[in-house]
């Protein structure tokens, strides 16, 4: 674990982030040209909907990408475990694929950001441009600072949410809403929201407040910035989690009555 680069990290912050835009560019022209070849309707889809269709092609892939690296370096890797007799303190722990996953991350961020913009308010409304403005935040301020790897890799687990999103999207323009795949893909979201994006907060906070005096006495701007930013999230997903609550209970009601 190397926590000094030197000038390794001024080559890997701007090649990695360049490299997240190149990606989601990437995967959002192949998401068109593999769409339009496996299903019939996709060229028959309004300007708009295609757009947003191969956006989420590329908010998919990443969301993968994001919540396999981030769950292996939060849970399995040796990086940010607790350790007393490790003398690099937990917030200023990282490594070069620490560095490299937010690097494409922010790269990510920044285009599905400016697509969002470009689009408004057809991708979404000002909750998702909060939500952008939040995450560009956050990991710009980590990746600058050097500190704090540790919750931006836990906060990006709430990522793993998103292939589900994505795919009631799809369903839904696809006309397969009363679909079996369709009511197993909701209860598959509701769970996994409530594990990455309720529950995940909750350890959030207890993990921040175990470490409270290592982030106050090294990071004071990161303590406020680790604290109102997470909120303004738990908030947020509290908010849709109880909109999808709500959508299923509708939904199994419906299936209960047929």
């Amino acid at each position: 674990m190397d926590q000094d680069f030197g000038p390794t990290d001024q080559f890997l912050l701007p090649v990695s982030v360049v490299s997240g835009i190149l990606m989601s560019k990437a995967v959002y022209d192949i998401t068109g040209k593999v769409s339009s070849q496996l299903y019939k309707g996709y060229d028959g889809l309004r300007n708009n909907d295609r757009v947003e269709w191969n956006n989420r092609g590329f908010s998919t892939f990443h969301s993968l990408m994001v919540t396999i690296v981030s769950f292996h370096l939060v849970f399995l890797s040796d990086i940010f475990k607790e350790d007393p007799h490790n003398p690099i303190i937990l917030l200023e722990r990282k490594s070069q694929l620490s560095v490299s996953l937010q690097g494409v991350s922010l790269g990510y961020f920044i285009t599905d950001f400016a697509m969002i913009i470009w689009f408004f308010p057809s991708l979404g409304g000002m909750e998702y441009v909060l939500h952008h403005l939040l995450a560009i935040f956050s990991i710009s301020l980590t990746l600058t600072s050097g500190k704090g790897h540790v919750y931006v890799h836990t906060l990006l687990l709430t990522e793993a949410t998103t292939p589900f999103v994505n795919l009631r999207w799809y369903l839904e323009l696809a006309g397969k809403k009363s679909s079996t795949l369709y009511l197993y893909n909701g209860l598959a979201m509701f769970s996994v929201w409530l594990v990455a994006r309720i529950l995940l907060f909750v350890y959030f906070f207890i993990h921040l407040c175990y470490h409270l005096d290592e982030v106050k006495n090294n990071f004071p701007f990161g303590l406020y910035s680790m604290v109102t930013v997470p909120s303004v999230l738990a908030l947020m997903n509290l908010f849709w989690f109880l909109k999808i609550l709500k959508g299923m209970i509708k939904t199994l009601a419906k299936k209960k009555h047929c």
